[in-house]
């Protein structure tokens, strides 16, 4: 029997889905009941407690991650209410598929690995959770800098979130530094623009002043069909 069709065959029954999308295959959520939010929100007291992380951004994370969907997967393949990539729970002994669904088991895992990431990062709650999204790879090769929009709505939301749920650590300055990271993701985005349709023989002109120094004040120089313009080209003539 050919190996795709075996395993087309194999691969469903263990928690993954058929071949689609380019050739990815998708974890399958179980065919049973899923919790509600309020049997997720019980839970979670006691397993934040037992990992040392705050419920708080335990809670943010989840509504950012699932919305409280145990059985939730996404196009990437992350699973669960805590949105775990099975290669992520395998460094923490977790090889099953299946187990990613159970609540429980996803919250312990997903609250351990962002207990390890306030360890790695010093609590810092603006680079734990942008690693959270983006991966420590990317927060550490950037010097923190991460400018996926993706992640920099995903963190200024669970931030937001975080305090909302009445979580005390400082969060203000994050929060700062999300928005200058999304201004530098703009400021680079005009680069880029300028870069591919400005003539480079424009950044070569020059301008000099036709008016007196007091008259270039905007608010001192009168447009009118006598008016000088403030700036002429300086041709080097």
């Amino acid at each position: 029997m050919p190996l795709l069709l075996v395993l087309l065959l194999i691969l469903p029954s263990a928690g993954w889905c058929s071949l689609s999308d380019g050739q990815r295959l998708l974890p399958v959520a179980p065919d049973a009941p899923r919790p509600s939010r309020a049997e997720v929100e019980a839970m979670v007291p006691e397993i934040a407690k037992a990992r040392g992380v705050e419920e708080a951004l335990v809670l943010a994370v989840i509504a950012a991650e699932s919305n409280f969907n145990a059985h939730a997967v996404s196009h990437a393949g992350a699973v669960g209410l805590m949105q775990l990539m099975p290669a992520t729970a395998a460094d923490y002994g977790i090889g099953s598929v299946e187990a990613l669904f159970d609540a429980r088991t996803n919250l312990r895992v997903g609250t351990r690995h962002l207990k390890r990431l306030l360890n790695k990062y010093n609590n810092d709650y603006g680079r734990a959770v942008m690693a959270y999204n983006a991966g420590e790879g990317v927060v550490d090769r950037t010097n923190s800098r991460v400018t996926y929009l993706e992640t920099l709505n995903y963190t200024e939301a669970v931030l937001l979130q975080y305090v909302r749920n009445g979580g005390q650590a400082p969060t203000q300055a994050a929060l700062r530094q999300v928005r200058a990271l999304r201004g530098m993701r703009h400021a680079g985005g005009v680069r880029r623009l300028m870069k591919r349709y400005l003539d480079p023989s424009l950044l070569s002109l020059k301008v000099k002043p036709t008016l007196d120094l007091p008259s270039l004040s905007p608010r001192l120089h009168e447009p009118g069909p006598a008016s000088q313009p403030m700036f002429e080209l300086d041709t080097g003539r």
